[in-house]
């Protein structure tokens, strides 16, 4: 084989097929690669444990909202704020047959009742505010009993309404008492 042959095997690649193939390398992975951003960032179904989490780390939380479920909370509609209109929830629901519960002046549980919207019956309302706040609340449906507290503390499923109750009380007396730290 001639020199000049030899030379221009071992020359390397041009600058178009450099080119080319990082072409076909950037088509491949933002063909492979969008689909799994785009998944990652769907809210989750709401669960009375993931209630609050799901609502504000979502883009429909703007500050503040509230959340309405109605048709034994198979469906639900959130207001971004005061004075918007309620918008439906297009996500997933898993509150089916949800009951909420609250505790009266005289610590009593109290099984809410809210009235109507759209002429069905109200399941659950909650509100979410800027400060990370929610409604205080106790939920009750086929998958146990939870205690939703208004701050810090995680939603928590207990066995019984009792316990739920007990939860309630006990996160009213260190609220009231966080004073007393300072």
């Amino acid at each position: 084989m001639p020199k000049q042959e030899i030379d221009k095997m071992h020359k390397g690649f041009s600058l178009i097929e450099l080119l080319v193939v990082i072409i076909i390398i950037s088509i491949v992975y933002f063909l492979g690669f969008s689909g799994v951003e785009k998944n990652s960032s769907k809210p989750k179904a709401l669960t009375a444990l993931n209630l609050k989490s799901t609502i504000m780390k979502s883009d429909l939380f703007t500050g503040e909202a509230t959340l309405l479920c109605i048709n034994k909370c198979r469906s639900c509609y959130l207001r971004k704020g005061i004075h918007s209109a309620f918008q439906a929830y297009e996500h997933g629901i898993d509150l089916k047959d949800t009951q909420a519960y609250t505790l009266d002046e005289r610590e009593s549980l109290l099984h809410l009742e809210y009235g109507r919207y759209q002429d069905k019956k109200i399941c659950l309302i909650l509100d979410f505010y800027k400060n990370g706040s929610s409604t205080q609340i106790i939920l009750k449906n086929e998958s146990g009993v939870f205690f939703l507290p208004a701050f810090f503390e995680a939603p928590q499923k207990v066995d019984s309404l009792e316990d739920a109750k007990d939860l309630w009380l006990k996160n009213s007396d260190l609220a009231s008492n966080s004073g007393d730290f300072y």
